[in-house]
């Protein structure tokens, strides 16, 4: 397919010095890093773990809760109103 592409100036530099470096055409250098923008673009994301704390915090002070009015029971004591 042929298209006529405007390049920024950047990207037109990057592109000629890749072209002197592999000693190829303009054609083969667009088109290979098109083909690298395009594959790491359709990879998936790679996830990170989950976050780790560089030391322990220890056991949780607080039992589990399952509602707000738990936790302010907790807090404030039985006679919360």
């Amino acid at each position: 397919m042929r298209t006529t592409l405007t390049l920024e100036p950047d990207v037109a530099k990057a592109l000629e010095r890749l072209r002197r470096e592999r000693d190829a055409s303009l054609k083969e250098v667009v088109n290979d890093t098109l083909r690298a923008g395009l594959a790491a673009q359709e990879a998936p994301a790679k996830g990170r773990g989950p976050y780790r704390t560089p030391v322990s915090a220890g056991r949780p002070r607080l039992p589990n809760v399952d509602s707000v009015a738990d936790v302010v029971a907790l807090a404030e004591g039985d006679s919360h109103s």
